[in-house]
């Protein structure tokens, strides 16, 4: 397993567990310290875990708006919590952190979905944010405007 794929696991499980235990009671920040210790020691990309779970939160209202507006007929308190919170992985890639290219971030939440979700997690994942990279194309979106790159496993490291 690739680094970045690695982190990107341990986010979404201190996010699922936090999400779990109601967003407003639990500390994601100490959650995500504990995993980091627990499911990942000495993994090099630590601020990467760091800085994609607290990119989630901070930008969740935004985020979950998202999720209901491209997933319509699945009210978000129906969607299980692994498929929210990987749509949340996946939206905050795609849409906010500039840094990854949009077909890293629908190709990893894809992955991450398959790997956790349920037998139909990975194409509801593909489905909400196809729709998503679809319309930001559409926009001209300054993220997808100029995106001509391929993913490659360097991508994942």
């Amino acid at each position: 397993m690739s680094n970045r794929h690695l982190a990107r696991t341990i986010a979404m499980q201190s996010l699922y567990e936090w999400d779990f235990h109601g967003t407003q009671n639990s500390a994601l920040s100490r959650i995500m310290e504990r995993n980091l210790v627990n499911l990942a020691p000495g993994l090099a990309d630590q601020d990467f875990v760091r800085a994609l779970a607290a990119g989630v939160e901070r930008n969740r209202p935004q985020i979950d708006e998202t999720i209901e507006g491209y997933a319509p007929e699945w009210p978000l308190d129906q969607i299980t919590v692994v498929d929210r919170n990987v749509l949340r992985i996946g939206i905050y890639e795609l849409t906010i952190d500039a840094s990854i290219p949009p077909k890293v971030a629908i190709n990893e939440a894809i992955e991450l979905a398959k790997s956790f979700g349920g037998a139909a997690s990975g194409k509801f994942t593909n489905g909400v944010l196809g729709s998503i990279y679809k319309d930001m194309v559409a926009q001209n979106h300054p993220k997808v405007a100029n995106d001509t790159h391929v993913p490659t496993k360097k991508d994942n490291e």
